[in-house]
C-alpha cells in the first residue's frame, strides 16, 4: 500500500492509501465528495541506521541459506557473585 496525496479545491489536502500504481488522477474528497486532483510529492524515504540495515540483511540471507548447527553448543557457566546487599543482613 502506498499513501497518495490529493488536493481538494474546497477542503484542502488529504491522503489516501491505495495499492501501488493504482492511484487515479482524481479522487472523491472525503469531506465534500467533490473531485480532488492528485498532488505529486517526494516519496517518504527515510535512512535506516546501519545496525538495523545489517540485521535486516542478515535475516534476509538466513531465509535462503540458514546457518546449520552440527552440535549442541557447550554451556558456559558464569560465576555468580552474591548481591552486595546480602552482606549487610544480620547473621544468626
Amino acid at each position: 500500500m502506498a499513501t497518495y496525496e490529493f488536493q481538494c479545491s474546497r477542503c484542502g489536502p488529504f491522503d489516501v492509501k491505495l495499492a501501488i500504481g493504482t492511484a487515479p488522477a482524481t479522487h472523491d474528497c472525503p469531506v465534500c465528495a467533490g473531485a480532488a486532483r492528485r498532488v505529486y510529492t517526494a516519496p517518504g524515504l527515510t535512512l535506516t541506521p546501519h545496525a538495523v540495515a545489517d540485521l535486516h540483511n542478515q535475516e534476509e540471507r538466513a531465509r535462503e541459506a540458514p546457518a546449520v548447527v552440527s552440535e549442541v553448543p557447550s554451556r558456559r557457566t558464569v560465576p555468580r557473585r552474591p548481591h552486595p546487599a546480602l552482606s549487610r543482613l544480620p547473621r544468626s
